[in-house]
């Protein structure tokens, strides 16, 4: 789906037009991926909770800007995969786009669905 990979942090989030191999587009429409802010509002308040609750146990209830800098780095540093596990979800969930691991076989052989 994208370009570069995750590391190259200037360009992570260039996306490729459509899939080389089958040609499926990865904008379905226009805006389609403003609805993937709402995804990534989710996995953010995971890591923010879990980086909260790990803190806690793990360091004895520390001073609030320990709280405060380990969940600005945590999201910093999980930034690039939050965004394309968002773009991901939301194009697999509401673009209504599957996988499809036989695409190679010729469509006879292909189990046919009921």
């Amino acid at each position: 789906m994208f370009k570069y990979p995750t590391y190259r942090v200037t360009k992570f989030s260039q996306m490729l037009d459509s899939c080389p191999v089958c040609g499926q587009a990865y904008e379905p429409e226009p805006g389609f991926y403003w609805g993937a802010m709402f995804v990534s509002y989710g996995f953010s308040v995971a890591i923010f909770a879990l980086s909260g609750v790990g803190l806690y146990y793990l360091a004895g209830d520390p001073a609030v800007w320990v709280y405060v800098l380990t969940v600005a780095v945590a999201t910093v540093l999980t930034m690039p995969l939050v965004f394309r596990y968002s773009r991901a979800l939301m194009l697999y969930l509401f673009g209504f786009v599957r996988y499809n691991p036989r695409w190679a076989e010729p469509a006879e052989q292909q189990p046919r669905k009921a």
